[in-house]
């Protein structure tokens, strides 16, 4: 089961500025290719950092000062890697209050953009495409699933299981996989299963807490029987032992 990266998802030959760029001509790229923020690269294609559309207006509404990409970037550049997961990307995203991240090969230089409309396009995948990998892959090849046993319907991304799994402890772990697929949204869960392999765990927890509660029982009770023992048998303080003085001898 192969999840997209951000490779394959990125928008390759980014439009790019200089940090000797005016705000205009930023604001003109911006304009042109429809894009909220553009990369800020050195000589050597390195990001040193971001102008989004936010700086721009930011600088408009403070005092004026230099207006070239270098003063109104933000910096240093939050970057993917090609080898992130979609997810992992949006997480990024999240985290860091962005809308786009430059993708940076392994010596640093920028290889390509990816955005939050291109991470949009996993929640398009067709329904078919969706229902084929759950069964092929995550049920029958990963989970080794006879393929009569689960139905899988899909939705506009929402997947609803139904069946019957041979353990209990499988139903969880199956949902979890579907969950992972790309561009599910999400799982209904309305599995069954033949055998509850849970209970038997629960069993022998309960079985092993009891065993052990018994052996401290038992440790106590030779304990306080041995502390017991052992004072009957310690020795016992001497007993003071008074003197008479010979008559005739006094005082």
């Amino acid at each position: 089961m192969r999840h997209r990266s951000v490779a394959d998802l990125m928008t390759p030959n980014a439009v790019v500025v200089q940090p000797g760029t005016s705000f205009t001509e930023i604001a003109h790229l911006l304009d042109e290719y429809d894009i909220t923020a553009v990369p800020v690269v050195d000589e050597d294609e390195r990001p040193v950092g971001v102008v989004s559309e936010a700086d721009l207006l930011h600088r408009r509404t403070t005092k004026p000062g230099p207006s070239t990409a270098e003063a109104l970037m933000t910096s240093p550049a939050v970057v993917a890697r090609p080898e992130w997961s979609a997810v992992r990307a949006a997480r990024t995203m999240e985290r860091k209050k962005v809308k786009r991240l430059p993708v940076v090969d392994g010596s640093g230089r920028l290889i390509g953009v990816i955005s939050r409309s291109d991470l949009v396009q996993l929640f398009l995948r067709r329904d078919r495409a969706i229902q084929e990998e759950i069964l092929e892959e995550v049920l029958t090849c990963t989970m080794g699933v006879e393929p009569s046993a689960v139905t899988v319907d899909v939705t506009d991304g929402t997947v609803t299981l139904s069946g019957t799994l041979e353990r209990k402890s499988l139903v969880p772990i199956a949902v979890r996989m579907c969950e992972s697929v790309d561009g599910v949204v999400e799982v209904v869960d309305r599995l069954t299963a033949a055998h509850d392999d849970t209970a038997a765990h629960d069993d022998t927890a309960a079985h092993d807490d009891t065993a052990a509660h018994d052996d401290t029982a038992a440790h106590d009770d030779t304990a306080a029987h041995d502390d017991t023992a052992a004072q009957r048998h310690a020795p016992q303080p001497a007993r003071p032992v008074r003197h008479r003085a010979p008559e005739g001898e006094g005082a």
